[in-house]
């Protein structure tokens, strides 16, 4: 071993010292390595931690971007590079807000932004609402979510990390969903009928404020109670069992159906109401919404239609009685002009009236006597009350007959009129006096639209089954636009001053629906204004040709059939100018003007026939007839009622009180010399009997 000895302190002292410091650094050598090594390690785990920080934000679905504690940026997903238009490379380094720019939807200022938050606050900072994200290239996105502190292990912190996502889907959606119970809300606020949902138990839900007005509950009122508060019976108890019923079966009597129902209000008053109801199902629910109508205005406005109706029909009634009576009321005047114009002719050497003031009293006579005959049967025609009598005739023979009823108007214009008929004759099924009045109104027509002088053709030829007759004039002609209104009621071709006619305006209308109950059709041509027209009638001819009687009366008025003759009539011209009539013709008569000496009349002249007008004062005609019949005296007694009534109606009442015959005035002297002539008193009883059988004589 060795050994030393230091004699000198000092020296001593300076050993120790060199000693204690060579020891000292040791072992700072010593702590300065492990320092070292764990610091190194230290930084190994750090560098691990934030490459697994790194690849944790980089695998998140969402967008992630990482700050430093000075909100630069050193991190950001590829999702973050998508939204915001920046990489990763370019990115790195800059301040968070150039990158992530954002801004508020509703004011479009810039938003502050969460990292900067969260690095004032230290705390997790979210999103202010309506934020809008602004891309490098101007891309303006919706985005939701929030930013966080990053802290080391000793919870220093050290940057910050924002999460956001991409929420214009989601905010398209939410719009839609807004705008949509916008619309459901505008609708039930606005909507004039009462939208109530109820569930399986019946229980009210949701109602608008249409069903609080109509019903005169609130929401409140009635929201939980059940449905069938709002009804009457039977509807009240029933509710319930229908609606089991229906989710039991599927059975519906309402929904998807609809019906007419009764609603009962909050005051206890019921109403009329259209109730239709749906059914849905929401989260495994099922669920109704009805939806009610107040229909107490429709039903109120059918009744006020109905009422309308019924006033219209009414007006109708009293129209066609108005045209009855004015064609009554027409006719008295009219009877003793005929007269007197009978007289006149019969009264030879008579040059008290000059012969053409003769003849036009005959004219304007006939044109009245046509005027009124057409007012009555349009009447009848309207109300379905005119019977054609049917029988064979000969096309000619009504064609003749139509022109001679036209000759006083044909010659007083001086027009030629021209008849073409084939050689062999042309039979119809078809009542020849309604036909003749077709044709005699087709040439009444053109003399009327024609200037004198003027050129009227009548042609009728066979086509197959059927004839056609065509009656063509050189007069003013049709516009265009008139040709499909002309058989219209009360339309005139030309209604001015200088060119208006005599007429009300309804002969082709008559002309047209008497064609048409002969199974026939008619129509108008012309080719303008000054062209003339050409009317064309179309009917279904027989097959087989028999000879018929003519459509004309030819008994000759100045025929002798001299008889003792009842006249009794109010109108003292009417009777006075028939009885006058009579006695021309060798007649013993005897006047009457009432009822009552009507009666007695009859009893103390014993008249072989008596001519009873129907309206007369103190006792009208029927009664008077029946008080004949009653009579012994009276039962063989030719009765004929003579009145302007005559609708089929009169002509039924007028035979049920007892009287053989039923004729209109004013009376035409053929046909009643024709009654006359043929009714002696001898065969009055076969006569009748005849009559009784469905024969009559009607004028």
């Amino acid at each position: 071993a060795y050994s030393f000895t230091v004699s000198d302190p000092t020296a001593l002292a300076q050993l120790i010292v060199y000693l204690l410091a060579s020891l000292l650094i040791s072992l700072l050598a010593e702590s300065l390595h492990r320092a070292r090594r764990k610091t190194e390690e230290n930084a190994v785990r750090e560098r691990e931690a934030r490459e697994e920080f790194r690849v944790t934000l980089a695998s998140i679905g969402d967008a992630v971007i990482a700050t430093d504690a000075q909100g630069h940026l050193t991190f950001m997903n590829q999702v973050a590079e998508s939204l915001t238009g920046w990489k990763q490379a370019e990115a790195a380094g800059n301040p968070i807000q150039d990158v992530f720019r954002i801004i508020n939807a509703r004011t479009r200022q810039t938003a502050e932004n969460p990292v900067k938050k969260v690095m004032a606050e230290g705390r997790v900072v979210g999103l202010a609402n309506d934020t809008i994200l602004i891309a490098k290239d101007g891309t303006e996105r919706p985005i939701d979510d929030s930013a966080a502190p990053i802290r080391d292990s000793e919870g220093r912190m050290f940057g910050a990390v924002l999460v956001f996502r991409d929420i214009s889907e989601r905010k398209k959606a939410e719009d839609a969903l807004r705008a949509s119970e916008a619309r459901k809300a505008s609708i039930l606020s606005t909507s004039l009928d009462a939208i109530l949902t109820i569930d399986t138990e019946g229980k009210v839900l949701e109602m608008n404020p249409a069903a609080e007005n109509m019903f005169g509950y609130t929401a409140g009122e009635l929201v939980d109670q059940n449905l069938k508060t709002l009804m009457p019976e039977p509807y009240h108890s029933e509710h319930d069992g229908y609606i089991a019923n229906y989710l039991h079966t599927g059975q519906a009597k309402i929904i998807g159906i609809g019906r007419e129902v009764v609603g009962r209000r909050k005051d206890g008053s019921t109403f009329p109401m259209e109730l239709a109801v749906i059914t849905f199902e929401l989260d495994k629910r099922r669920f109704f919404t009805g939806f009610v109508r107040d229909i107490s205005r429709e039903k109120e406005n059918e009744k006020r239609v109905y009422g309308l109706l019924t006033e219209l029909r009414e007006a109708d009634r009293k129209k066609d009685e108005f045209l009855v009576t004015l064609a009554h009321e027409l006719r008295n005047p009219l009877a003793p002009l005929r007269n007197m114009l009978e007289i006149m002719k019969r009264a030879d050497g008579n040059g008290d009236l000059p012969r053409q003031a003769r003849e036009t009293m005959e004219r304007q006579v006939g044109h009245l006597v046509r005027l009124v005959d057409d007012l009555l049967d349009m009447s009848r025609i309207t109300r379905n009350k005119l019977e054609l009598r049917e029988e064979r005739v000969e096309l000619a023979s009504v064609i003749h007959a139509a022109v001679e009823i036209c000759r006083p108007l044909v010659e007083g214009a001086k027009h030629e009129v021209i008849v073409t008929l084939p050689p062999e004759p042309i039979y119809l099924d078809a009542d020849p006096v309604r036909l003749s009045q077709v044709f005699s109104n087709l040439l009444n027509n053109s003399c009327k639209y024609t200037e004198p002088g003027g050129h009227i053709t009548v042609t009728a030829e066979r086509h197959g089954s059927d004839v056609v007759v065509k009656v063509r004039d050189n007069g003013i002609g049709i516009p265009p636009d008139m040709l499909a209104r002309v058989f219209d009621m009360f339309t005139q071709v030309d209604r001015s001053l200088e060119r208006s006619q005599d007429g009300l305006g309804i002969g082709l209308t008559l002309v047209k629906r008497l064609v048409e109950m002969h199974d026939g059709f008619v129509e108008a041509f012309s080719e303008g204004p000054g062209r003339g027209s050409e009317f064309t009638v179309l009917l279904p001819a027989l097959s087989v040709s028999e000879p018929v009687k003519s459509a004309v009366p030819t008994v000759d008025p100045r025929v002798t059939t001299a008889r003792r003759i009842l006249v009794v009539d109010d109108s003292r011209d009417s009777a006075e100018s028939l009885v006058a009539l009579l006695k021309l013709t060798g007649n013993e008569t005897h006047i009457a003007y009432d009822g009552v000496q009507a009666v007695g009349a009859a009893e103390q002249f014993r008249p072989d026939v008596a001519l009873v007008d129907v309206g007369l004062p103190k006792l009208n005609g029927l009664d008077v007839a029946r008080r004949i019949r009653e009579q012994s005296w009276g039962k063989d007694m030719i009765l004929v009622a003579l009145t302007g009534w005559g609708q089929d109606d009169d002509r039924h009442r007028s035979k049920a009180a007892g009287f053989d015959h039923h004729m209109v005035k004013p009376v035409d002297l053929a046909v009643l010399m024709k009654l006359l002539a043929e009714t002696p008193v001898s065969q009055h009883a076969a006569l009748r009997a005849r009559f009784l059988d469905g024969g009559k004589l009607d004028a």
